[in-house]
C-alpha cells in the first residue's frame, strides 16, 4: 500500500511538473521577440527580461499580470501617475503600476532598468552575461528574495533562455512586435521606439506634447523636458525627437573628431538632439558662448 501511494504521488508530481513547464514554454514563445526587442533597444538581455517575467508574474497568471498587465511587480515609486491596484507584498495595500497591455509593462521595465543610477553598472556587463545581471539585480535592491540571483539563473538554464541573447526580433506587418495574449488587450496605444547613441527616443507625432509622453510612459513631464533640454515653455513640434534618458556626454565613437556643416534651419540645441548629446557639450568642445547664434556654414566639432 505504501509503496502504491509514493508511486502514486511520484505520478502527481511529474504531471505537475509537465504542466508548468508547458505553461512557461508557452510565456516563452508568446514573448520571446518582445523581450529580443528591448534587448535590442535597451541592451538588456533577453534572458533576463523573459526570466525576470516568469518569475515575476508567474508565467502570466499572478493577478497583478491578469488583472493589471504588470508582469514584472513593479511598484508605482515617486514618478508614476499613471493607474495602479493595490497588493499586499512587504507592506499592506502597496500601489502597483497598472498597464493597458502587456508591451507597455515590458516597455516600461526596460525605461525602469535603464533610467535609474542603481543599475548603471548592470549596462557595463556582457550582453551575454546573464549570470552578472542576475546578481546585479538581486545586489541592486530589484527583490528582497536572497535567493533571487539563482531563481533567475535556474529558469535561464531550465529553459535554455540566453539562446535569445543573440537573436533578433520577428517584425510583425505592424512595425510592432505586440504578443498577444488570453485576456489582455490585442493593441497598445504607443510610439514606435528608436535608438541613437545608445539612448532610446520616440518621434513626437501630431497633437503630441511632453506631457502627453509624459503621462503614456509614466514619467514626470519635467523629467522628459530636462532630458531633452527644453524648458516648461518649449513646444513640441510633430517630428522631434524626445529621449527617454538622459543624452550621452559624446557622440558615437564613429563620428568623433569630425565635423558637422550647420544648415538653414538648424539650432544647436537641434543638432545636440540629432546626436543624442548634451548641448553643453557641443557649445564646450567648439569653445562657444551660450549663448552664441549658429550661422549657416558654420563647422562644429563632435567628440
Amino acid at each position: 500500500m505504501r509503496k502504491l501511494l509514493f508511486t502514486l504521488l511520484c505520478l502527481l508530481c511529474s504531471l505537475n511538473v509537465g504542466a508548468q513547464n508547458a505553461v512557461y514554454q508557452q510565456y516563452i514563445e508568446q514573448y520571446k521577440d518582445l523581450a529580443i526587442e528591448q534587448m535590442q533597444l535597451y541592451g538588456i538581455p533577453a534572458s533576463i527580461t523573459l526570466a525576470q517575467g516568469l518569475l515575476e508574474s508567474g508565467a502570466g497568471r499572478s493577478t497583478l499580470a491578469t488583472k493589471a498587465n504588470n508582469h514584472f511587480g513593479i511598484k508605482t515609486g515617486g514618478n508614476w501617475t499613471g493607474p495602479y491596484v493595490l497588493r499586499d507584498d512587504d507592506a499592506p495595500n502597496e500601489r502597483f503600476r497598472k498597464y493597458d497591455c502587456a508591451e507597455e509593462s515590458f516597455r516600461d521595465h526596460s525605461l525602469f532598468l535603464r533610467s535609474r543610477s542603481r543599475y548603471a553598472s548592470l549596462f557595463l556587463l556582457s550582453p551575454t552575461d546573464y549570470k552578472g545581471w542576475a546578481h546585479g539585480l538581486k545586489a541592486a535592491g530589484y527583490a528582497t528574495n536572497p535567493q533571487y540571483a539563482q531563481r533567475l539563473i535556474s529558469l535561464i538554464e531550465t529553459y535554455d533562455l540566453a539562446q535569445y541573447d543573440t537573436g533578433s526580433a520577428k517584425r510583425h506587418k505592424s512595425g510592432h512586435d505586440t504578443p498577444k495574449s488570453k485576456g489582455q488587450a490585442t493593441t497598445c496605444t504607443s510610439h514606435q521606439l528608436h535608438l541613437c547613441n545608445d539612448i532610446v527616443y520616440v518621434i513626437a507625432q501630431q497633437g503630441d506634447s511632453y506631457k502627453s509622453i509624459a503621462k503614456e510612459l509614466g514619467m514626470r513631464e519635467k523629467k522628459l523636458r530636462k532630458y531633452n533640454e527644453v524648458d516648461k515653455h518649449q513646444p513640441l513640434d510633430a517630428g522631434n525627437r524626445v529621449y527617454l534618458t538622459k543624452k550621452q556626454k559624446h557622440v558615437e565613437k564613429s563620428l568623433r573628431k569630425t565635423y558637422y556643416t550647420a544648415k538653414a534651419g538648424d539650432s544647436m540645441h537641434a543638432i545636440a538632439q540629432r546626436y543624442a548629446i548634451r548641448l553643453d557639450r557641443l557649445y564646450k568642445w567648439n569653445h562657444l558662448p551660450d549663448d552664441y547664434r549658429l550661422k549657416v556654414g558654420d563647422r562644429l566639432l563632435l567628440k
